[in-house]
């Protein structure tokens, strides 16, 4: 796992809204919360991704976009938005080639899944903060608070 003070991988990713995402587009606008989960469709999954989405007006106060990647395919990552009611930051696919943003930042893992690992990347492209969680572990949102409030 990269890091704090890791210059943050850039990586381009297809988003559930059929958009291509770069990390790197942020830059000198918004932290960015890099939150890679194992899979789509599983619960403690979806209350991660539930939780940021119900949090989005505190995320925006402290100038910060949530980018919720692993390794399922777009088309899937699509309808798991839907069936979760709507997602309005960007969940992506890491699927072709497979798992390339998490290798770069170190958390796939053997079995073809990423890790459940959070890196917060500062507008300036480093990595200030990181987390990482077992599988069936829901990460601390508060603790992702205190670290954006931290760079504020």
């Amino acid at each position: 796992m990269l890091p704090v003070g890791t210059t943050a991988p850039d990586f381009e990713l297809r988003s559930h809204k059929d958009e291509f995402v770069r990390l790197s587009s942020f830059r000198g606008r918004k932290h960015v919360v890099v939150a890679f989960h194992p899979l789509a469709f599983t619960p403690v999954c979806a209350v991660q991704v539930q939780t940021y989405e119900r949090e989005r007006p505190r995320l925006d106060a402290l100038d910060a976009h949530v980018l919720a990647i692993s390794n399922d395919a777009s088309p899937s990552k699509k309808a798991w938005a839907a069936s979760l009611g709507g997602v309005s930051y960007d969940l992506l696919s890491d699927y072709h080639p497979h798992g390339a943003a998490a290798a770069a930042y170190g958390v796939l893992r053997e079995d073809g899944l990423s890790e459940r690992a959070i890196f917060l990347v500062d507008k300036a492209g480093v990595i200030r903060w990181t987390s990482l969680h077992t599988i069936p572990e829901q990460p601390d949102f508060d603790a992702l608070l205190a670290a954006l409030r931290a760079l504020q």
